[in-house]
Formats: structure tokens, sequence, C-alpha cells
């Protein structure tokens, strides 16, 4: 019978490497369900959103705040989680971040909230490129997770559906103001 051998030095692991999330969402009327979100899941992930353009980035030149949200935050991660309420379907940033998340071939991820806005046929109003982008097959639509094996589930879906960019719909024009 013979033993383990017993080694004079610490096996040293590479650290382990957070993936990068976006999370767009309605700051005004969602922001606790973005704290309840980064509370709950932000020990796995390392979270950027959109802190700026409801901030200092106040501008009317489209173009540069659309280079704002590709070089700050898109870029920089793997996916965008859309936080999806009541009026989140009305706000131009919203629309912007998921225009830029599908220009970058970035896996995109609609989140069901309890405040979502529904139809009288029960059917929930998401973001118009969003829901573009659910019924192509590019984007995986899901409720609010759980546990963090259920987000993570529902990210790893994303990634996968995102692997064909020729489902991609980026076809309508950005949104120029936030609807009433």
């Amino acid at each position: 019978m013979s033993s383990l051998p017993v080694w004079p030095w610490s096996v040293v692991l590479p650290p382990v490497v957070k993936p990068k999330v976006f999370v767009s969402f309605h700051h005004g009327n969602d922001q606790f369900y973005f704290d309840l979100f980064t509370g709950t899941f932000g020990d796995g992930y390392e979270v950027f959103y959109d802190r700026s353009l409801d901030g200092h980035v106040r501008s009317d030149d489209t173009e540069y705040v659309n280079r704002v949200i590709r070089e700050e935050y898109i870029v920089g991660s793997s996916v965008t989680i859309v936080l999806c309420g009541r009026e989140t379907w009305k706000r131009k940033y919203v629309d912007w971040e998921i225009y830029s998340t599908l220009y970058h071939e970035h896996a995109l991820l609609g989140i069901e909230l309890p405040t979502i806005e529904k139809t009288y046929e029960g059917k929930v109003i998401v973001p118009a490129r969003l829901h573009a982008n659910i019924a192509s097959g590019y984007a995986h639509w899901t409720a609010w997770p759980n546990s963090a094996d259920a987000l993570r589930l529902a990210i790893d879906t994303a990634r996968l559906s995102s692997r064909s960019s020729i489902q991609i719909d980026n076809r309508m024009p950005k949104m120029q103001r936030n609807l009433p």
C-alpha cells in the first residue's frame, strides 16, 4: 500500500476571475432591484452599470453618449443584463445600451422584475430592441433568479444563444428621447 507524497510547498491556485456583467435598468423606478441584484449576486460577478449616464454624461450628442456606453461599459463586459420593470421599455439609455451590446455581439439577458408592465393579455412589455432579439433567439429571457445557480444558468444560456451573431436584430433606429 503506497501513500501519497508530501509536498514541501503549497499549491497556489490562480485567482478566480469573476465574469463581467453590465446591468441596464431604469434608475428612477428600479434602483431597489438593482441594489437587490448586486447585493444578492454581486459576489460572483464584476458588475458594471451606467452610473455616469444619469450624472456627468448629460449630453444631447447621441454619438458621444453612445461612445461612452460602448467604451466605458459594454466593451469591458461579456453579457448585458437588462432588469425589466414597469417603465424600462420607455428609457432611451436602456435602448442605447442594448444597441451597443448587440453591436459588440455580447450576450444579452432580460430579467423580469415583479414591477414589470403587462398588457391586457398578460404579456410583459420590454424594450423593443430586447424583444426583437429574444424573438430572434439571440437574447435570453428569464424570471428573477431565485439563486446564484439560477442566475449562472441564465447567463450561460444567454452566452450560448449569442454565439450565432446572424440572429442579431439591431435594425431599428435608436430612441431619441424617453417616452412619457
